[in-house]
């Protein structure tokens, strides 16, 4: 009996329970792993803010270093004190050329610094002696003399007739009324009457369109001062190109 007890007792002391205990020697283990992930997951945001901050600061500093700004071609501060006269224009008491004129002048202060500029309208009494005169150097010198300014801006608007532009073909018929305009400013010295700057400036406008296409017409009109008023834009977005300082990559 006492064979057979010591015999049953053997696999008792090696039962499920120890041999369960005997076989986790790593218990601890998932305890260390989870606290190492959340420290790391709790660093990851930090590092990322300051790479995310590094990359910007590289960015800006190599635009920075590709980019370099040139001057305006034309400087009007040596003058300090120019004039601008009301543009001319193959249209008598055209509305264009006066806004033409309000715009250029907009455009020159907007980008030149250190002047002052004097605006001179068809009423003032000097351009009144020179009404029937054409020639510029002429109006130059007499501004030179009474109003003290050592150059002036003149200009030139020409404006053509409505034209119809389009196209005929199979799939039907498009005409549209068209308009042109071209505009001339120079730079003159009141002591001289010679040019020292000068520029010129041509654009298109639409005023309105006919449109067939499967025998159904389709016409639309463009408001006359709307039309214009873009036009206008472009002519002093070209026209004053060398008044603007501009942006160059190295």
């Amino acid at each position: 009996m006492r064979g057979e007890t010591s015999g049953l007792s053997e696999p008792v002391s090696l039962g499920m329970p120890g041999h369960w205990r005997g076989s986790c020697p790593f218990r601890g283990h998932p305890q260390q792993t989870r606290t190492k992930m959340l420290r790391n997951s709790a660093v990851q945001p930090v590092r990322l803010q300051h790479a995310l901050a590094l990359c910007g600061s590289l960015l800006l500093s190599a635009c920075a270093s590709k980019y370099s700004q040139v001057p305006a071609r034309l400087n009007l501060a040596p003058y300090g004190r120019v004039a601008i006269v009301t543009f001319g224009a193959d249209q008598p008491n055209s509305a264009i050329s006066s806004l033409a004129t309000q715009r250029f002048a907009e455009a020159l202060l907007a980008n030149q610094t250190g002047i002052e500029l004097l605006e001179l309208g068809s009423a003032d009494s000097t351009l009144k002696a020179l009404a029937s005169s054409s020639d510029g150097v002429a109006l130059a010198k007499t501004l030179g003399k009474e109003r003290n300014v050592p150059a002036v801006f003149v200009g030139y608007l020409k404006v053509s007739n409505v034209k119809p532009r389009g196209h005929i073909d199979a799939s039907g018929m498009n005409v549209r009324a068209g308009v042109s305009a071209e505009l001339t400013v120079r730079l003159l010295s009141t002591s001289t009457g010679g040019t020292v700057w000068r520029s010129s400036s041509v654009a298109n406008g639409t005023l309105g369109g006919l449109n067939i296409s499967d025998r159904l017409p389709s016409i639309g009109v463009r408001d006359k001062n709307e039309a214009y008023g873009e036009m206008v834009s472009q002519l002093i977005s070209e026209v004053t190109r060398d008044l603007r300082p501009t942006w160059i990559k190295q």
